[in-house]
């Protein structure tokens, strides 16, 4: 591949505790490399980035791109399009496919569409019960072996504590992040949004924070009696974040992900029954909105993740009890945070940047989220005061279920590279 050499970027890598705002990479070969030579240099294909935030790719620990089972909805092809042009370059996909995700033969599955039809780095998780179904655990110690990077039954949380106590102990034993939706399901049965005066207003049955609470304090005392590493997906309560701060004080391995649309959003968006702000866990108040802002600005909450849930047009427009949950997030995701929490909550760009790349790298485990000498030349490049209209019909998902659709956002990735190579530019795929 040719040397490139990148110029006039605002260059930012927390990993390397970079931030320059007259900067310049240099790629070779799908790497990172140190400044060439002069000689080189005249021969390098020059890319001026005319200003533009040039950060590493980002990274994404939560979505859900639907292959195999549910083609409809999503592919690998098309989920990994809409993270491109999102600026994520690595994404962790979640294993509530058809089959389930709980032996081998479907990773290595995964693992081969993702080779043929992704553009970006697609790394797959594991179950962490047999069938998603919370009575046995799946062959953790297989899966591991066949690549996933984390095990979970994510929208299945396991209910029995013994189990998984037990799954805890397989996964410190293979050194696998466990992760888990917090939701104790006998407190949300038929449950549809946030439990409180709202939900009783519209007449539609309430999922409350103690839910969430109470598996998130669990998940707590289990990581401290077996010293796993328990991420909490989703966090979407207040009371939550005061419990993994308590937590995170004493030292235990516990981390947790808060959402662009549980920082931007608020159960009001449920008011008029638009399934679009139908999600899992619920939109909560503007009190926990504003916790959760505060464990981001804190530490508390290690990362931002999607949760990125394509479903079809006629799944969602149905009634509300009935709609699916879940919503888009890649294509907007970006432009959100960069509002919420620049802008409005004046977090410095370094530290948003650090939550999309270095830190969801370290925690589990990718070789990504820097810009360092020698590491995978995953890079995004954008402009964090561009104004653009989001049209979820003409995104790269093959869903559109957004509720940012039709609205005016600012912040706006400009091109994606992966692996050294130019993926994605102006709202157009140079290359698979």
């Amino acid at each position: 591949m040719p040397l490139i050499h990148l110029t006039n970027a605002r260059v930012i890598d927390p990993a390397s505790k970079r931030d320059e705002a007259a900067g310049e990479l240099f790629i070779r070969d799908g790497v990172f490399i140190a400044r060439p030579s002069a000689l080189a240099l005249k021969k390098a294909k020059v890319v001026n980035a005319g200003g533009l935030v040039a950060a590493p790719g980002l990274v994404d620990v939560h979505v859900h791109f639907r292959e195999p089972g549910q083609t409809h909805k999503e592919t690998i092809e098309t989920g990994s399009r809409a993270a491109a042009a999102g600026g994520f370059t690595s994404v962790i996909c979640m294993p509530n496919t058809a089959p389930v995700a709980d032996n081998t033969g479907t990773i290595q599955l995964i693992k081969d569409s993702a080779a043929r039809s992704s553009c970006i780095h697609v790394y797959p998780t594991g179950c962490i019960t047999v069938g998603m179904k919370g009575q046995a655990l799946a062959p953790i110690g297989s899966l591991k072996r066949a690549g996933v990077v984390a095990i979970t039954d994510d929208g299945d949380c396991v209910q029995s504590n013994e189990l998984m106590r037990r799954a805890c102990e397989y996964a410190q034993m293979f050194d696998l992040p466990l992760m888990d939706h917090c939701q104790d399901h006998s407190m949300t049965v038929g449950a549809v949004m946030n439990e409180g005066a709202l939900s009783l207003k519209l007449g539609l049955k309430g999922w409350p924070n103690a839910a969430e609470d109470l598996i998130v304090a669990r998940n707590c005392i289990l990581s401290e009696y077996t010293g796993a590493h328990i991420h909490m997906q989703h966090v979407s309560s207040g009371n939550s974040v005061e419990i993994l701060r308590r937590a995170k004080a004493r030292g235990l391995r516990v981390t947790g992900e808060a959402t662009p649309h549980h920082i931007a959003l608020t159960e009001q968006g449920v008011a008029t029954y638009d399934t679009h702000f139908k999600m899992n866990p619920p939109l909560r108040t503007e009190a926990d909105r504003l916790a959760i802002i505060a464990g981001i600005k804190d530490g508390t909450l290690d990362i931002l993740a999607t949760d990125h849930a394509p479903h079809t047009p006629d799944e969602k427009d149905r009634e509300f009890d009935l709609a699916p949950n879940g919503i888009l997030g890649l294509e907007t995701a970006l432009a959100v945070s960069l509002d919420i929490l620049v802008r409005k909550n004046k977090l410095k760009l370094a530290t948003l940047v650090d939550l999309w790349t270095r830190k969801p790298a370290s925690l589990f485990k990718l070789p990504a989220g820097t810009l360092a000498e020698g590491a995978p030349a995953d890079l995004v490049l954008f402009d964090p005061d561009a104004e653009w209209t989001y049209d979820a019909k003409a995104g790269f998902s093959k869903s559109r279920n957004s509720p940012w659709h039709g609205q005016k956002l600012r912040g706006r990735v400009r091109s994606t590279y992966v692996s050294g190579k130019l993926i994605y530019h102006a709202g157009t795929f140079v290359a698979r």
